[in-house]
């Protein structure tokens, strides 16, 4: 963290503060006989060290936020490296998922294939089942059509039987007329 110049300068009017509180105090353990001379003197050169007192400690505090500075400086790379690992660590895991849900669409399109040449046999058996029933129906048909022809044939069957009935009641009634108005002639005839 850098010191800014307000910070210095506040810095300054404390430390200027404390020397002034205090510099009776330390002016007092001085003899009073000394010349004023020498006391000014003693005075500039107590003055002297404190301002080279001051520059030290700001330089000190300069030193100590530079050294406060790098050690941020290094949190902060060693944060970034942590970082930078934490994705790659994050990037690897979405890769092997990546994967993952690619072996699931390599599955998924086995079963559709699977599927596919199964629903494929099932309509080669649809297909032959079809046939099959129509090769039976077919066979069925002909059995009609068969049985078709016998009820044909019982039909002209009876047509021929209903024909030979039909002449043998006309035969018959012609028979029986004939008789008949042979038995009333021969009555007739008859005394």
């Amino acid at each position: 963290m850098n010191l800014t110049d307000s910070d210095l300068e506040r810095i300054t009017i404390h430390v200027a503060g404390h020397v002034r509180a205090h510099l009776g105090e330390w002016l007092a353990g001085t003899h009073p006989l000394q010349a004023p001379d020498l006391f000014q003197m003693e005075v500039r050169e107590r003055i002297v060290r404190v301002e080279e007192e001051l520059r030290h400690q700001r330089e000190l505090m300069r030193q100590g936020f530079e050294a406060m500075d790098r050690r941020f400086k290094e949190r902060a790379e060693a944060s970034d490296k942590q970082f930078e690992l934490m994705q790659k660590m994050l990037e690897e895991r979405f890769d092997a998922v990546d994967k993952r849900f690619e072996a699931v669409d390599q599955r998924f399109e086995a079963m559709q294939e699977l599927m596919k040449e199964r629903f494929a046999a099932v309509d080669q058996r649809f297909e032959a089942m079809q046939e099959l029933m129509k090769e039976r129906f077919a066979a069925v048909d002909q059995r009609f059509e068969a049985m078709d022809k016998r009820f044909e044939a019982v039909d002209k069957r009876f047509e021929a039987q209903a024909r030979r009935m039909d002449r043998f009641m006309f035969w018959s009634f012609t028979v029986m007329v004939t008789l008949s108005g042979i038995v009333i002639g021969v009555l007739k005839y008859l005394p």
